[in-house]
């Protein structure tokens, strides 16, 4: 196993004018046998972060560690690692065992040796009966697995993964997410996960580090994200659907302003996040709204029933997209009376969008 450490790590391609920073300043520790998801939208430099642990990309600046050992300047054989590709990566001539076997060959251990990890390796996999066949004969779930099982058979002190879900069916991603898991708390590996998906985000991590444009802006459980988003952009991103925000101005002792066309929201237990005339956003989970004959007015616009649970998407008398998650089916109606308890609200500064303490 193996303890990641990265100091100031920086991503830049091209020089001058025409530089572009992917990664800025990243800090990050990741313990041994922890498994971290790294988590943002499209081009946030996900990818290219994971790239650089595994020396597939150069290092702009900063220092990345691997078991105390400085990695910048090693070679990705000298590495220890496994990466677990999108694109399974498979060898199509190659049977199942041939492909797992391959990384061992090069390596020049024996025979004996080979089969004995590549068989163990498939049995954890379930692929014992597929070791014949060849990659066109398998399904997609059935090719991540043999990816997988590639990477395992080599004992790795790091394991990789860059969105090795992406393209599989709901049903195989939901299937695939558990044995990914189940293996990765079985065999004890620091692991790095890169995903947009933030169920796959939510379920798979220890922790998650939540990127921002190359901008680290979170690293936390996946229920601190959840509860305590650091800034508007992870309440935002992490949570379907979207946490409802809306701008506020603090006053009348406490209480915030402007919501629902002037209406005003009380702080729980007097807690008031500034002065007068702070202006804030206020931020509440769709679950966390509650539907109340005596609260604002919400003209629903779209409904979306999951089954167990509705979403009500509507506006607010300011014209404020809203919406709502109910258990259960939603009232047939044009419109429905929603409140927010005060004790469910996340408050940020409204100038530099970061999370805002009760006392803060």
């Amino acid at each position: 196993m193996a303890a990641i450490s990265f100091k100031h790590v920086v991503k830049q391609y091209g020089t001058g004018k025409s530089s572009v920073q992917v990664i800025h300043d990243l800090c990050a520790e990741v313990a041994d046998g922890e498994f971290v998801v790294i988590v943002g939208p499209s081009g946030c430099g996900k990818s290219t972060l994971l790239r650089m642990v595994a020396g597939l990309e150069v290092i702009s600046a900063g220092e990345i560690s691997i078991a105390g050992r400085l990695v910048n300047d090693l070679e990705p054989a000298e590495r220890d690692i496994a990466m677990v590709f999108q694109n399974y990566a498979l060898y199509p001539h190659m049977s199942v065992f041939d492909n797992m076997a391959y990384g061992l060959r090069i390596r020049g251990m024996t025979k004996e040796a080979i089969r004995a990890r590549v068989e163990q390796s498939a049995e954890m996999l379930g692929l014992t009966p597929l070791l014949a066949r060849k990659p066109r004969q398998l399904s997609g779930g059935q090719r991540q697995r043999v990816a997988m099982g590639r990477a395992i058979v080599r004992q790795p002190k790091l394991f990789l993964f860059d969105e090795p879900l992406s393209n599989l069916d709901a049903k195989l991603r939901v299937q695939m997410r558990a044995e990914i898991r189940r293996l990765q708390r079985r065999m004890g590996v620091t692991s790095l996960y890169v995903t947009h998906d933030q169920v796959e985000a939510m379920t798979l991590g220890d922790r998650l580090l939540v990127l921002h444009q190359g901008l680290p802006v979170q690293l936390a459980t996946p229920m601190e994200v959840f509860e305590h988003p650091a800034n508007t952009y992870v309440a935002g991103f992490i949570g379907a659907p979207s946490m409802n925000m809306f701008p506020a101005v603090l006053s009348h002792d406490g209480a915030a302003a402007n919501f629902a066309a002037g209406q005003f929201i009380a702080f729980a237990d007097g807690r008031r996040p500034g002065a007068d005339g702070r202006k804030l956003i206020l931020g509440i989970r769709p679950e966390h709204v509650t539907i109340d004959a005596a609260g604002t007015v919400l003209q629903i616009d779209l409904i979306e029933p999951l089954g167990s649970e509705t979403v009500v998407i509507g506006r607010l008398p300011d014209g404020e997209m809203f919406s709502v998650k109910v258990p259960g089916a939603a009232p047939a109606s044009e419109s429905m009376n929603v409140t927010i308890p005060a004790e469910h609200l996340h408050v940020f500064d409204a100038q530099t969008g970061l999370r805002l303490d009760p006392a803060g």
